[in-house]
């Protein structure tokens, strides 16, 4: 399948156009030839230079990830810079990328993939971001106490080894679950005003702890990492769909 077909329809699927001026992120084909025929595609949350070397060694002819190298633009390609790209441009290997669209598909993205694990019904955008959503907000089909959330997020999510951690200020039942993956804490006050029980997110800030302790409300760390996993592999089984040969590069970071 050429390049410029595999982009395409990624990009329709993600809704890249949508999300250009609302992203630090230049989401879509970061690097690569304007035509190039592809067979085998790695997946993987984050872009670099272990991850250009493993898809590498898998023979990939596109990398997808999460977690790009472009964030708004080089000025210089030097020194780190430079060491990151090499790879890429001396094995001819392509790096397409996709950050808030993937977070917030609603079928496909990573808070879509957590409220699966979570098994959330009535589901629905959240997260606003202008006219955009990047997360997922839904019901408890049973109620969850927070040490069960915390357990079910700790034997699903590939966290690392390390720890789920749970600021437990809410309700002793949690029902109505909002979700924004990564570094999510910038949602609290929306999931509050939504009347979530529990915000589950990635990492944390500082303020964060206060915020949901005034509000009432559990804010859930699983890690960044953890909760950013699912966007890829789910466009890892659509192109397993449009005849390609895929592969998943796992490299947790614990974080």
């Amino acid at each position: 399948m050429e390049l410029s077909t595999v982009v395409d329809r990624l990009d329709d699927e993600l809704r890249t156009a949508d999300y250009a001026d609302l992203d630090a992120s230049a989401n879509g084909l970061q690097v690569g030839p304007d035509e190039a025929e592809i067979e085998r595609v790695a997946f993987a949350v984050d872009g670099v230079r272990e991850t250009f070397e493993a898809a590498i060694e898998a023979d990939a002819d596109l990398l997808v990830t999460h977690h790009g190298i472009s964030w708004g633009g080089f000025d210089r390609v030097t020194g780190r810079t430079y060491d990151r790209l090499a790879p890429l441009i001396e094995h001819d290997l392509a790096l397409y990328v996709s950050h808030l669209p993937l977070d917030g598909h609603q079928e496909l993205g990573n808070a879509a993939g957590v409220a699966d694990v979570l098994g959330l019904e009535d589901r629905s955008p959240f997260g606003e971001l202008g006219p955009e959503y990047v997360g997922q907000r839904g019901t408890a089909g049973e109620a969850y106490t927070p040490d069960e959330l915390r357990e079910r997020l700790a034997g699903e999510l590939e966290t690392g080894g390390q720890p789920v951690q749970v600021l437990d200020f809410g309700p002793e039942e949690i029902e109505d679950v909002a979700i924004v993956t990564g570094s999510g804490t910038d949602w609290l006050d929306e999931a509050v005003a939504a009347g979530a029980d529990a915000l589950v997110t990635g990492e944390g800030k500082q303020q964060a702890y206060h915020e949901a302790r005034e509000a009432g409300i559990h804010v859930v760390l699983a890690g960044h990492y953890a909760t950013e996993t699912f966007g890829v592999r789910a466009l890892q089984d659509l192109a397993g769909e449009w005849g390609l040969e895929t592969s998943y590069l796992e490299v947790p970071t614990g974080l």
